[in-house]
């Protein structure tokens, strides 16, 4: 079919369904919800057989829904309405939840019921959540309303059926006085699901420092605690806050906009408030966990037998020169240890995306950090590509973009949850890209594919990205139970012959490769023209780069993203 998705952000779950959707033979387009007259003109000029909304903060108009059938999806359970269903979820602590796939009508999530498919909700913050378990439950959903669209004869469920009418329960939208921390009253996992339930957007508005700042993100502090409300420590560029009976992790910090001033943005906590923190102890990161004790930290090493696994879990998935240089460090020290296998990764959640833009845009100079950025990720990859005494594996338990996708490339095998969705390009940000893209890519898709993969500029599923190569193994896992799967087979692969025969032609393979074209000559070509690209003040990447980081909205549909097509590489 001819399928159209109207979305208000081409984010992860548009990405998700549009790659699904494209995977199984049908013609996808996008247009972003900009205006209805611009989807209303899509509409009249190239009519859908059907029109999806994974991801929508507006109405459809009247007069598009009652000339093609609107599939829209709510993140709720049937009988759920409002716009913050998922906000409510999180933080009254549901435990199973679901997503329902609805025709659009005038009354918001009012319309026939086409498909709900029920799913967990794991103690996790709301934007993880919804890219992994309630991303899993709206594929399943819309994938069935399309087939059932599709047959023909299937004939939706009425809201209107006294089954359905019983379970019908509209939600205010959550506003800032019910997010509210009551820092002197509320224990630790009251305020752990208040930041949950705000960790992406739009975050909890809080004091700090006689400032009016939004916390992003929480994690128990394990062994702290203080005057409620207080800042006690620091650590890998996160804040420690007491609360009534212990003591949370806030990494991300967003100050209050002002009146008619520019658009705010998120940034590691320690670097957003500067010289505030000045006498506030800084806390070692413990990379090796003391059993028995939940201590956070955003890396961290163990082994199983021979295997180790060094995980790391950045906010958005950003790596800034800083966490490079630290799971660089870390990394050398898990490269110290006696193990045949080392795997990359292996949590839920984000793999990585590449340089860290926000931190870059705060930078006294942008072009600087982003050449300090890319420096400290290069030496980051190539550390990977040139371990030779062990199998390196890179374990992706959610998405990947840009870097952080040749990041994973640069490990020996590439392992993936079947939910995650990659991005292997950065033309849409203005770069040319660096991370030895022009070694690694070739290398597992041939010239061809790369070519199509870096200038279209499209995501690509899991599945997909392992009939092209990039990705070896796809593992069909729940998000939270991604990581016993990879530990499981990574413990058991260390074992066999295979591995050790692996370890010892990988000198020999590097060595041919270095005297073909060295490593180097890969990074001076790429790290060339990112120079040129970084220090041009009239570059295209500073102003993507601000309006990416302000979280600017598009005025047109990308055009890459408008036409109606199916898979091209």
């Amino acid at each position: 079919m001819k399928i159209l998705l109207v979305a208000t952000a081409f984010n992860s779950l548009t990405q998700r369904v549009f790659t699904a959707l494209r995977d199984r033979g049908h013609s996808v387009g996008v247009e972003l919800a900009v205006g209805d007259g611009q989807l209303r003109e899509r509409v009249r000029r190239d009519p859908p057989d059907l029109i999806v909304a994974p991801m929508l903060t507006t109405a459809v108009p009247q007069d598009v829904w009652s000339s093609v059938t609107c599939l829209v999806v709510h993140p709720g359970p049937l009988g759920d309405r409002g716009p913050s269903s998922l906000d409510w979820a999180v933080g009254e602590g549901a435990r199973r939840w679901g997503v329902t796939v609805l025709q659009a009508e005038a009354e918001m999530d009012a319309g026939p019921v086409w498909a709900s498919v029920p799913c967990p909700l794991a103690a996790r913050g709301k934007s993880d959540l919804y890219r992994n378990e309630i991303a899993d439950a709206a594929l399943e959903a819309v994938l069935l309303a399309v087939a059932r669209f599709a047959s023909g004869t299937h004939r939706p469920r009425s809201q209107a059926e006294p089954e359905v009418r019983a379970v019908v329960h509209t939600r205010p939208p959550m506003r800032q006085h019910d997010r509210r921390i009551r820092w002197d009253a509320d224990r630790t996992e009251e305020v752990l699901r208040t930041l949950r339930a705000a960790d992406s957007q739009p975050g909890v508005l809080d004091e700090l420092f006689g400032e009016q700042w939004f916390l992003h993100g929480g994690h128990r502090a394990d062994g702290f605690g203080g005057n409620p409300g207080d800042v006690v420590a620091a650590r890998a560029g996160a804040i420690c806050r007491a609360t009534a009976d212990g003591a949370v992790w806030i990494p991300q910090l967003r100050p209050r906009r002002t009146p008619g001033g520019p658009r705010t943005f998120t940034l590691p906590a320690v670097t957003a408030l500067g010289d505030r923190l000045a006498g506030v102890p800084e806390m070692p990161a413990p990379l090796h966990q003391v059993h028995g004790r939940r201590e956070w930290n955003d890396i961290r090493y163990r082994e199983v037998g021979a295997t180790g696994f060094l995980s790391f879990s950045f906010p958005g998935g950003a790596m800034s020169t800083g966490h490079c240089r630290r799971l660089l460090s870390a990394y050398r020290q898990a490269c110290e240890r006696p193990t045949t296998v080392l795997v990359l990764g292996g949590e839920r959640d984000f793999f990585s995306n590449g340089i860290h833009l926000n931190v870059i845009e705060a930078a006294p100079d942008p072009a600087e950090e982003s050449w300090a950025n890319i420096n400290a990720i290069d030496d980051l990859v190539e550390a990977v590509l040139t371990t030779t005494d062990r199998v390196v594996v890179a374990a992706l338990g959610g998405n990947a973009a840009a870097g952080g996708v040749m990041l994973a490339l640069a490990a020996d095998e590439v392992w993936c949850r079947s939910g995650a969705v990659l991005n292997p390009h950065y033309r849409l940000m203005g770069l040319y890209g660096s991370e030895f893209w022009t070694y690694s890519l070739p290398r597992r898709v041939g010239d061809s594919v790369a070519t199509a993969l870096t200038e279209q500029s499209l995501p690509v599923s899991a599945e997909r990205a392992e009939r092209l190569g990039l990705v070896d193994r796809v593992l069909p896992s729940p998000a939270e139970g991604f990581a016993l799967q990879a530990v499981d087979l990574a413990t058991r692969w260390a074992a066999t012959a295979g591995v050790q025969a692996r370890i010892a032609a990988k000198k020999g393979e590097l060595d041919r490769r270095e005297q073909d074209k060295p490593l180097n000559a890969y990074r001076a070509a790429e790290l060339e023209r990112m120079h040129a690209i970084f220090f041009d003040p009239g570059h295209p990447y500073h102003a993507l780069r601000r309006a990416f980081v302000r979280k600017e909205r598009p005025t047109v549909t990308p055009e890459h993203l408008r036409a109606l097509s199916a898979v091209r590489c």
